[in-house]
């Protein structure tokens, strides 16, 4: 929540400025993430009166303006704005001003013209389009008041303030009202808010001569309140209002919806507001929407409900979606007259439900879902009549309607000081925690060591006694708190053998060159099921905030993919990243997932950059194969893995790919990205891979055991073979280490060859096998016998030539 300094300072006495008040207030409780201060870097930004106004000789659409700007004379100035006239009040920047992005003003000509400064927009001065408001968005900005020219502009725009950024929790929505706030930052400075309330002055017609309200369900909305301001005059908020919305982010629209949205950040209490005229009937029903009913909201789009909304109806038609948005059939407009104004509180789990299906979130829903002070619900209902009447020249009708209510009574909750001492390790007396509680606005009867605490409505958030230890402990400071070990016997920590094999293969990979990548657990549909090693059914998140994060993932390569093309859209074109995280695979039949840990990684690029000294090295598969398998050798696994060609998945290459196969089960893929699948997803050369650790980490190990260097020497024989193109390396090579013989020690692939004066469908293959005897030397008759039966059962077994 943005929280205007300026306006915290009028509800309670601060005693420091605003960047200590930010970090103090970060220290008990409540984080405040940043303070702006809304005009630095502005500079000679004055108020100036538009005196007269002529069209520029040599153009279609400038002007020549004299304004006032407090001077001896005149100040000539050359503007373009459509919407200049005469009379206006306006800001001007003068010459050696600095406006936003620290541009600088400069005295120059415009069409042969001398313009002395420049009359600017909102937007001009840093004002986001978002807060500025609609009437000026394609011109300059002017004042609905008379104000004093050559007067400080920033101090009229209420831009001398600062904005401190509360990262509110939900257990702390007490603070998205500036009351709440102001009641803790009392409580941190031991001051007590002093809030200016004013009474409702009514008329004499009574609000029932309106109106009617009633609530089918009160577990809807326990509590329902309506008041009707009538003959209202509608225009734009004063300047003081307008200051105090766009220093909060909310951009002013008109004066009465201006109060809503005033009394919302005031008290954290959403209205809404009514065009009396636009109900048809004029009986309010609260209820549950009927299925396939229809209502259009104020943003213009069309909605289909169901029997989980709750909608506002004058007793025919829905005019509201309750707690979420308005009816643009209700909607208030420049013809409005008479208003109805609603306070209530609404089921907060449907107010959720609703906005998330309807992709409506708005500060107003947020506030239900996470509840409000149901002390202040007819309090800001009085406050905005008050205001609408008063801003709009209105009277507020006569009494209140209430369809339902909540009577608001204090939260009795005991605590001992032996307790709080116990759990804070402190040494506390009765006098200082009594201080303490009294600092928040709580109620304390002491007896016998026990405190019974009253806390009001407005902490909704405490309701036992852990509660209170929280509160006295972040009061009293937690840097204040003494440091002390527990007394009991304590176990020391260690991880498990599991977290410990899942960060040394992080450290592996780092090791290897990695980076690590960290992406989205929810992703599409379609990315959801790519590259799986194991079959799932799908697992959907019921309200997804967008279609692109609405399936757990299936896979971490789909995440990589995205960073990859991040990066590549930022000329980043040689990565090396992997992740290491948790998908989510679903049996048919079950509801919830399993989570397993999975590792992936991708290549793109060059592995190394050419310089003065060595040419560039681009990424091919080998080189992803050897990082799989240092990774593998790591985990000193009992059997071996297999390298399975894969030839029928739509993502990978026919030709570099492979699935990884440990004691017949499939642990893991590798290979490089179809090349249609790159040019479709606008990629580079892209290897990747992917692994099931739990697989990895449930596999029988062997041992490791050291062994004394050979005494005797070794012996080579070299051999190449012809054999078909579809016979692979690993069919070789297992044929020959199957019938090697005992004292065959290592068979190496040295070489390679396909193409000139061998047939086209055949390919050679050049390997060293390599024979020793740990016992004594090895006789040239025992090699030769041993290297003869390879020989042979290449031949007999998959057709090898003997070249």
């Amino acid at each position: 929540m943005d929280v205007s300094y300026q306006w915290l300072k009028e509800l309670v006495d601060v005693p420091v400025d605003a960047d200590t008040l930010g970090e103090k207030v970060s220290r008990t409780g409540i984080e405040v993430d940043s303070v702006t201060h809304l005009g630095a870097g502005l500079k000679k930004i004055v108020i100036g009166k538009v005196m007269d106004l002529i069209d520029h000789p040599d153009s279609d659409h400038l002007h020549i303006a004299q304004v006032d700007t407090g001077d001896d004379e005149l100040r000539q100035i050359v503007c373009g704005a459509p919407n200049i006239e005469k009379g206006q009040t306006v800001i001007v920047a003068m010459p050696g001003a600095r406006i936003a992005d620290n541009q600088k003003i400069k005295r120059g000509k415009m069409r042969g013209v001398v313009s002395d400064g420049m009359i600017c927009a909102l937007q001009e001065l840093g004002f986001s389009d978002a807060i500025a408001p609609k009437a000026y968005s394609d011109g300059i900005y002017v004042f609905n008041e008379d104000l004093k020219p050559g007067s400080d502009a920033l101090v009229a725009l209420g831009w001398d303030d600062s904005i401190l950024d509360f990262e509110i929790t939900p257990n702390r929505a007490d603070a998205l009202g500036m009351r709440g706030v102001a009641w803790e930052v009392g409580a941190t400075y031991n001051k007590t808010p002093h809030f200016n309330d004013q009474p409702v002055v009514e008329g004499d017609k009574p609000v029932e001569d309106y109106l009617t309200a009633k609530v089918d369900d009160v577990k809807d909305a326990p509590s329902y309140q309506m008041r009707v301001v009538d003959g209202v005059k509608i225009q734009d908020s004063p300047l003081w209002l307008q200051r105090r919305l766009w220093n909060a982010g909310v951009r002013p629209i008109n004066n009465i919806v201006d109060v809503t949205n005033l009394i919302m950040l005031g008290y954290g209490q959403p209205l809404h507001a009514f065009d009396y005229n636009k109900l048809e009937n004029h009986e309010i029903l609260v209820r549950r929407a009927h299925d396939k009913e229809a209502l259009t909201t104020l943003d213009g789009n069309d909605h289909e409900l169901d029997s989980e909304d709750i909608v506002i109806t004058d007793g025919l038609k829905p005019v509201a979606l309750a707690g979420v948005m308005g009816g643009l059939n209700s909607e208030i407009t420049d013809d409005t007259t008479t208003v109805v104004i609603e306070s209530a509180c609404f089921a907060p789990t449907n107010i959720r439900k609703t906005a998330l299906k309807y992709n409506l979130r708005s500060q107003a829903s947020s506030r239900f879902e996470k509840g409000i002070n149901v002390a202040d619900i007819n309090n800001a209902l009085d406050e905005a009549a008050r205001l609408m009447a008063e801003l709009g020249n209105g009277t507020v009708a006569k009494g209140h309607l209430s369809a339902s209510a909540i009577e608001p009574k204090d939260t009795i909750v005991k605590i001992t000081l032996d307790r709080i001492n116990h759990v804070l390790g402190t040494d506390f007396d009765e006098a200082l925690v009594t201080d303490l509680f009294k600092r928040l606005g709580f109620g304390v009867e002491t007896h016998d060591g026990e405190f019974a605490v009253a806390v009001p409505p407005r902490r909704w958030d405490i309701a036992i006694d852990s509660d209170l230890i929280e509160e006295v402990a972040r009061l009293y400071g937690y840097d204040n708190l003494p440091s002390t070990l527990p007394t009991t016997t304590m176990t020391i920590g260690q991880f498990t053998p599991k977290q410990a094999r899942l960060r040394r293969t992080r450290k592996i990979l780092e090791g290897l060159g990695l980076s690590q990548a960290i992406t989205y657990s929810l992703v599409n549909a379609e990315e959801a099921h790519q590259f799986a090693i194991e079959s799932s059914e799908g697992t959907k998140v019921s309200w997804p905030m967008t279609q692109d994060h609405a399936v757990l993932r299936e896979n971490l390569i789909a995440g990589l993919i995205n960073a990859e093309q991040y990066n590549v859209a930022r000329k980043q074109a040689d990565l090396a990243l992997y992740e290491q995280g948790r998908v989510f695979l679903r049996k048919p039949g079950h509801v919830r997932p399993e989570e397993h840990e999975y590792v992936a990684g991708l290549f793109t690029g060059n592995l190394t950059s050419k310089n003065w000294h060595q040419q560039a090295e681009s990424v091919d598969f080998y080189y992803v194969k050897g990082v799989v398998d240092h990774l593998l050798g790591d985990y000193r696994l009992d059997q071996p893995v297999e390298y399975v060609a894969l030839k029928d998945d739509p993502q990978l290459h026919p030709g570099q790919s492979a699935k990884l196969v440990l004691a017949g089960e499939t642990i893991g893929l590798i290979g490089r990205l179809h090349p249609g699948f790159e040019h479709a997803e606008g990629l580079p050369e892209t290897y990747v891979f992917e692994l099931n650790l739990e697989a990895l980490m449930n596999a029988d190990r062997s041992e490791m055991a050291a062994k004394p260097a050979p005494k005797f020497p070794e012996m080579t024989r070299d051999i190449a073979i012809l054999v078909d193109q579809a016979v692979e390396n690993a069919a070789i090579v297992k044929v020959i280490e199957q019938v090697g013989g005992k004292f065959l020690r290592d068979v190496t692939l040295f070489d390679v060859y396909a193409g000139a004066n061998i047939e086209g469908h055949k390919k050679s293959l050049a390997y060293t096998l390599t024979y020793r005897r740990d016992d004594q030397t090895l006789t040239e008759d025992e090699v030769n016998a041993a290297f003869a039966k390879v020989t042979t059962a290449l031949h007999d077994e998959l057709g090898a030539t003997i070249r």
